[in-house]
């Protein structure tokens, strides 16, 4: 397949993420955008990197593991964003920079002992994802739950707690999300009052409603379908 398109799309979502940017009185620069690359084949990657993306997100540790040979002389940073199983979290400590999913401290603990096992000199970065809406499908830590777990993560050596995150519902109107987004910058900020943690990143916002979430605070935007086009079945 011809990932010609990745370029041009790239190019696109940019000038998008600029002008949402400039609503909301921030600078492009502010925000880090995430390829997501799930099913998409090695070679969309690789043109992605070209065209200038530097984030890519996985959402399966295994899937992951088949690409990386192939894209391992990238200079870029990987970060695992679908739910971890806590068996697999010595693979994702392994092979991530970032895991932009805990919801919970036992899969942070084991993340911890794994990357001490490792010998690695760099912390592996994590975001906690919140469950910003009660639907049976999401994963995430309960929002009162997210103190004790901010406290109990900053007892880990190997981890630095860099955010939060969050997959809200999905509405054909991107401004049904908004809600969900201002939630979860509202979150952030009682947070960084009440446990002294900065927590610099909120990581929202995907294909159909990254500019919405952008005008809400966005630092880190998660796209696919935007730069690869439609996922192969």
């Amino acid at each position: 397949m011809n990932w010609d398109h990745v370029k041009e799309n790239l190019g696109a979502v940019l000038q998008r993420v600029a002008a949402a940017a400039r609503r909301a009185g921030r600078g492009p620069e502010e925000i880090t955008l995430i390829a997501v690359s799930k099913t998409h084949p090695a070679e969309a990657l690789r043109a992605a990197y070209e065209a200038g993306a530097r984030h890519f997100g996985e959402n399966r540790v295994q899937e992951w593991e088949a690409k990386l040979s192939e894209v391992a002389k990238l200079s870029a940073t990987w970060h695992l964003i679908g739910h971890l199983q806590s068996n697999k979290a010595a693979r994702a400590a392994k092979a991530f920079a970032s895991v932009d999913s805990v919801d919970g401290f036992g899969l942070a603990e084991r993340l911890d002992r794994a990357r001490a096992e490792l010998g690695a000199a760099q912390k592996l970065r994590v975001l906690l994802e919140v469950r910003v809406a009660q639907e049976e499908t999401k994963n995430g830590v309960e929002p009162d739950g997210l103190p004790r777990l901010i406290e109990e993560i900053g007892t880990l050596a190997h981890l630095e707690l860099a955010g939060l995150m969050c997959i809200p519902p999905f509405f054909e109107n991107p401004e049904q999300v908004r809600p969900y987004f201002r939630r979860l910058h509202e979150l952030r900020e009682d947070l960084r009052s009440r446990t002294g943690n900065g927590l610099p990143v909120l990581s929202m916002g995907m294909s159909h409603d990254f500019e919405v979430a952008i005008e809400e605070g966005a630092s880190e935007i998660r796209l696919g379908t935007a730069l690869f086009g439609a996922r192969p079945k």
